[in-house]
């Protein structure tokens, strides 16, 4: 059977073009016309040139005009579209879920606000507390004086809030200095733990040749005295630890007597404290006394759950079920509390939203909206294969969430201000969104004068300014010629001519575009003020979030494609 090439390259342009919102290279379409119909293969020349037509024909199409040809030429194809972007989310079930449902938490470190790492044991955990009910710690582990700030809690909680996440419970670690106490107190008690004081560097020697130290055949009267002691403050930083005892001969050096508290002299706003539990500890207590049921965690804890396995185990307490999923790493972006800080510090980054970091302020003040944040980490799941972030699919549903909403304008970067010989006046008429005509319309107006982006206008003997008309450019000595060439788009499209935005010489203000490589500085419709705190799409250039609006121009910040 014959294949009309040029339905062919519609049908297969078009789909990519619905289902990413962006016309595909001309030669991958090419591609898979000669790859499925060899027979055209000796007419390359002539199929190229059908296919470029098209394309451009795809190009000047609204999103819903390409939807509207696509449902006519294959709605088959349409309906496949529908049904992979309305396909519903899901992790795995977990184990052993009774009636109340679970009980999830998520324990940051207020060490510096959330950063993209974050967001995804928020909402793997966030995602169980949904789909079965219960309850959804918060538990802020605040218990190393060195790494605490006291701007960081109010930061943590403005990102939970902007993530959304179903929190029921907030529980600081800080706050329950007696509880760990008195827990400490049982293992001494039943000859589990002893108070070491030994140098470090001497416990590691005698460690890793799995000979014990002195301290743990203390008595538990010896093991109790030390332990005040390291409370009223006898011992100075690093002169005593509690560890909880294993086995000097396990094959793990990282399991043989590990310390669970410590001393820490750093001052503490919360707390007056000086001893306190170190990790393993403290989340074995909580977890048990605040009815943890399911632990949702990185792979790197493994080993931690193991420690923890002991204390469980001596305490005579039931562990949580325990899911850890692999390692993420995150590039593009910097995550490191304290290379951060040593930035703000420097001046080398503006604060903790600047753009080229990776936390969620910088991220939100993008445009990036939450509920692509939460899609993409569930996208990605509790398995344990490692992975590479894509920033790229995070874009992707960012822009399907924003898409839809966002007002179009144009935005004219190294702008030039061009007479446009023999052109009428007029008030050009571009909708705010293609696909939403009940939003009505912008109004531009042109008196014979328009600003062009300076860039896009070199090297071409023609233009369309979209919404408006043809210009053919020539040359006036030294300077660019620009005459008015009629209105038809046919026009334009036979003499491949590009289309590009354009700006009145009234009713429009500076504009700069801050990207993670750097600003571009333009112009943009004055109407863009309107949207503060919201994203719009800059025609061609990409979707941004208006920061602020002043007197002097706006400033926005660019999300994506």
């Amino acid at each position: 059977m014959s294949v009309d090439p040029k339905q062919f390259f519609y049908i297969h342009a078009l789909s990519n073009a619905v289902e990413h919102d962006n016309v595909p290279k001309a030669g991958a379409v090419l591609g898979l016309l000669m790859g499925k119909h060899p027979e055209f293969r000796s007419r390359a020349k002539e199929m190229s040139g059908i296919l470029n037509e098209v394309l451009q024909e795809i190009e000047d199409m609204t999103p819903a005009g390409r939807r509207e040809k696509l449902s006519e030429l294959a709605p088959e194809l349409l309906d496949q579209k529908k049904e992979k972007k309305t396909r519903e989310r899901g992790l795995r079930e977990l184990k052993n879920v009774g009636d109340n449902g679970v009980v999830m938490r998520f324990a940051p470190n207020p060490s510096g606000p959330l950063h993209i790492g974050h967001a995804r044991a928020a909402y793997l955990n966030d995602y169980y507390v949904r789909q079965y009910g219960g309850r959804y710690v918060l538990r802020i582990e605040d218990t190393d004086p060195k790494r605490v700030e006291p701007e960081n809690y109010g930061m943590i909680l403005e990102d939970i809030e902007w993530l959304g996440l179903k929190i029921t419970d907030v529980v600081y670690q800080s706050d329950r200095l007696d509880i760990y106490y008195s827990h400490c107190e049982k293992l001494l008690e039943s000859g589990n733990a002893y108070v070491c004081t030994c140098d470090s560097a001497a416990f590691k020697t005698m460690k890793d040749n799995k000979k014990p130290c002195p301290c743990r055949d203390q008595t538990t009267e010896e093991n109790m005295s030390l332990w005040e002691k390291m409370l009223d403050g006898t011992f100075p930083e690093g002169a005593a630890t509690v560890r909880v005892k294993t086995g000097i001969d396990l094959p793990d050096p990282a399991m043989r007597d590990f310390s669970i508290f410590r001393i820490v002299e750093t001052p503490h706003f919360r707390t007056d404290a000086r001893v306190y539990p170190m990790m393993n500890f403290s989340v074995v207590i909580d977890d048990y006394l605040l009815g943890i049921t399911h632990v949702v965690r990185g792979k790197d804890h493994i080993a931690n759950t193991r420690r923890q396995g002991f204390i469980y185990d001596y305490l005579g307490w039931k562990q949580p079920e325990f899911y850890h999923y692999g390692r993420m790493s995150i590039g593009g972006l910097v995550l490191s509390t304290s290379a951060i800080k040593e930035g703000i510090r420097t001046g080398q980054y503006s604060g903790w939203d600047d753009i080229r970091l990776g936390t969620l302020r910088a991220i939100a003040r993008r445009g990036i909206q939450a509920e692509a944040v939460r899609n993409s980490m569930i996208d990605i799941g509790i398995g344990q294969t490692d992975i590479v972030f894509s920033w790229e699919n995070l874009f992707a549903e960012n822009k399907q969430i924003v898409d839809p909403v966002a007002n179009r304008y144009f935005f004219v970067t190294n702008p030039v201000k061009c007479s446009i010989k023999g052109a009428p006046s007029v008030t050009a008429k571009a909708f705010l969104h293609p696909n939403d005509e009940s939003r009505g319309c912008r109004a531009l107006d042109f008196n014979g004068k328009l600003y062009a982006p300076g860039d896009e206008i070199r090297d071409v003997s023609m233009v369309r300014f979209k919404d408006l008309f043809n210009v053919k450019i020539g040359n006036e000595g030294e300077k660019p010629s620009f005459e008015y060439s009629g209105d038809s788009l046919e026009d334009a499209r036979k003499e491949k001519s590009p289309i590009i935005q354009w700006l009145p010489e009234h009713g429009h203000i500076k504009c700069t575009l801050m990207t993670p490589e750097g600003k571009t500085e333009g112009i943009c419709e004055e109407t863009v003020c309107n949207e503060k705190d919201r994203v719009v799409q800059f025609e061609r250039v990409g979707f941004a979030r208006i920061d602020s609006v002043s007197d002097s121009g706006i400033v926005a910040y660019f999300a994506h494609r």
